[in-house]
């Protein structure tokens, strides 16, 4: 085993969120490695308060600690392309827990540079995707950095020995034994998961919900909504234009008022377990469905069916850590060339926990009512089907029967 203890490792830049994971992982790698130690702390819109976070990492241990304003570069330059692609991994899943850690690994290994570094540590269990989403981002930007994965080395097994540590060594932390489910927030979503959700027949608590109102609770009234896209990308909402960030803060808030965005699923993490998951993405649950359906008018055909193909591939890449890489890259690049034409408006009615596309324009537009009318037209001879379909089924005519036959 590749551990960085038996290295000779002088700095390290720690991902550090101020919990008591973090915290004894600041305490024990600075007393294991005889190192210094750099609290970095990335704000992609998990809504917590930072202030005071920096005076806590230094009575910790550590020697600086950076917070870095990281919301409007996640939702810009990674959640909005995820959804040009039309990502979503294993037909359900949004990945709102995904998208985020390459943005913290890229900056994280920046810092590294910047106070020169030899290690980079996270707080990613070894049963986990996100030891692999922030190894993969540290290896493919700076692979000479030694990383310190401690719940892969160390001798603790569990919440309790984390807190006996912190007891033991007076590290400043408010936590308990009991803890019902873990959650991660950020500006696309908050997940749910461990704990009492560990049971796939457990049902979760209405209370435990913070972005969204539950469907008999929300408004007795629909609301519609109006978006507007510009290549792919969401610009305006009832007219009123709004940054990335923004927007889809402004969307989280309308969708959750609305019960709009909530699942609960049991997905394949890529170690190959199972893994049950409870997920609030009301912003871009409407996102995504608003702009796939703006798609559908401005895509031809066949393009949009390889699209649609290559975004399974894509919502895996991100799923699986791989977006720095070529293929990644190279996906996006298809992606974006198709979303050259999908400008126009998507009208959107939310009511009761569903979000449904009611009207959809666009200057962009291939339909053609002319062509779909059932109604008299000149454009399209009807006669002119027969023989498509004689063509289109040659095979089946000629070897269908043949085929049943030889399996008898």
């Amino acid at each position: 085993m590749n551990d960085a203890r038996n290295q000779n490792i002088k700095k390290i830049v720690l991902a550090y969120s101020g919990g008591l994971d973090t915290s004894v992982i600041l305490h024990w790698a600075k007393k294991t490695y005889n190192a210094e130690i750099i609290a970095y702390c990335a704000d992609i819109g998990q809504e917590e308060e930072l202030t005071g976070l920096d005076a806590k990492a230094a009575k910790t241990g550590a020697s600086k600690c950076y917070i870095e304003d990281l919301r409007a570069e996640f939702v810009r330059d990674y959640v909005f392309p995820m959804i040009r692609a039309s990502a979503v991994y294993e037909m359900r899943y949004l990945l709102g827990t995904s998208i985020a850690r390459p943005l913290i690994a890229k900056r994280q290994v920046e810092i590294a540079e910047k106070e020169g570094a030899d290690a980079v540590a996270h707080g990613a269990t070894g049963k986990g995707n996100d030891q692999v989403r922030f190894e993969l981002t540290f290896m493919a930007l700076k692979p000479d950095l030694k990383i310190v994965a401690p719940w892969r080395t160390w001798n603790f097994r569990g919440r309790e020995d984390l807190i006996q540590y912190a007891k033991a060594e007076n590290i400043p932390v408010t936590a308990s034994a009991e803890k019902p489910y873990s959650m991660d927030r950020n500006a696309l979503h908050i997940s749910y998961e461990g704990g009492v959700l560990e049971d796939p027949w457990h049902e979760y608590k209405e209370d435990m919900f913070i972005l969204t109102k539950s469907a008999d609770k929300a408004p007795d009234k629909p609301e519609v909504i109006e978006i507007d896209f510009e290549k792919g990308n969401a610009v305006a909402v009832n007219g009123k234009k709004l940054p990335p960030f923004e927007l889809l803060m402004h969307l989280n808030k309308i969708g959750g008022e609305h019960g709009v965005g909530r699942i609960d699923i049991v997905e394949n993490r890529l170690v190959g377990i199972k893994s049950r998951g409870v997920y609030e993405t009301p912003g871009g649950t409407i996102l995504s469905l608003a702009h796939r359906d703006l798609e559908s008018i401005t895509l031809e055909r066949n393009l949009q069916h390889t699209k649609d193909e290559l975004s399974l591939k894509y919502a895996r890449l991100v799923y699986n850590g791989q977006w720095f890489t070529p293929e990644r890259e190279a996906l996006q690049a298809f992606v974006d060339q198709t979303q050259r034409v999908v400008n126009g408006t998507v009208k959107l009615k939310l009511y009761k926990g569903t979000a449904q596309v009611i009207a959809r324009k666009s200057p962009n537009s291939l339909y053609s009512a002319a062509l779909a009318s059932f109604e008299k037209e000149d454009v399209y001879n009807q006669f002119d089907a027969e023989g498509f379909i004689r063509l289109f089924a040659l095979t089946a005519r000629n070897s269908y029967k043949d085929y049943k036959k030889n399996l008898d």
